[in-house]
């Protein structure tokens, strides 16, 4: 499964330019004879890094770059409540961030280059950091075991162990969907019927009568109760 024809929205200088902003979460995980290390953005220079065993990744990039945001769309039949965000990273030979889990549904999308992905099957698994700000798992035995090129998609379920590391330089797009609890699922469909019932009382005038304030309140209350 897969986009033909796929053509990055994005090159890896414009994804560097935005880890150096303030306002946008960005990381370098790098790796060299078992020791990781991590730093936080924003970057001023790139200049230190080698040409390999390193990533750069930047979140919610469908957020700061418009063309990105295009990715989301083919995964709109899923509902937009458990849409999180897109993370873009650029890897070259060697880079990753190790074997980990995710505790959410993602999507990884192959742009430029080739990544090798190995999946595990979802077992009880010992967590350790190697480095405080990555946590990752143990080694394990792959289910699944793939280089992915240009338009590939890889399905990842919460839970499942899994790594990629590139194989030569690469960008990888990851569409993350939240997997709430039945307490965030109500609380979520609660947020949505209570801002419409504002949103009615409110379409002429914009303040909203006491008797609408009364009735949201007294279903916030019954909210609260039932979750």
């Amino acid at each position: 499964m897969g986009f033909s024809n796929f053509i990055d929205p994005l090159s890896p200088d414009e994804l560097a330019g935005l880890a150096m902003e303030s306002e946008i979460d960005s990381r370098l995980v790098s790796h060299q004879d078992g020791k990781w290390q991590v730093s936080h953005g924003p970057f001023e220079s790139y200049d230190h890094l080698g040409e390999s065993n390193w990533s750069l990744l930047v979140q919610a990039v469908n957020h700061w770059h418009e063309p990105t945001a295009a990715l989301m769309r083919p995964f709109r039949a899923l509902p937009d409540w458990r849409i999180d965000d897109l993370m873009i990273s650029f890897s070259v030979p060697g880079g990753g961030v190790g074997p980990h889990l995710d505790q959410y549904d993602v999507f990884i999308i192959q742009g430029t280059g080739r990544r090798r992905w190995r999946v595990g099957e979802k077992l009880q698994m010992r967590q350790h950091c190697p480095h405080p700000d990555l946590l990752q798992v143990d080694p394990f035995e792959a289910i699944i075991d793939e280089e992915l090129e240009l338009g590939d998609i890889l399905y990842i379920p919460p839970g499942f162990p899994h790594e990629g590391y590139a194989l030569e330089n690469a960008m990888n797009y990851s569409v993350g969907f939240r997997a709430p609890n039945s307490r965030e699922l109500i609380s979520g469909f609660a947020d949505y019927v209570l801002q419409r019932e504002l949103a009615i009382h409110t379409t002429a005038i914009r303040i909203c009568r006491p008797a609408s304030i009364r009735r949201i309140s007294c279903r916030r209350r019954w909210i609260n109760c039932v979750i």
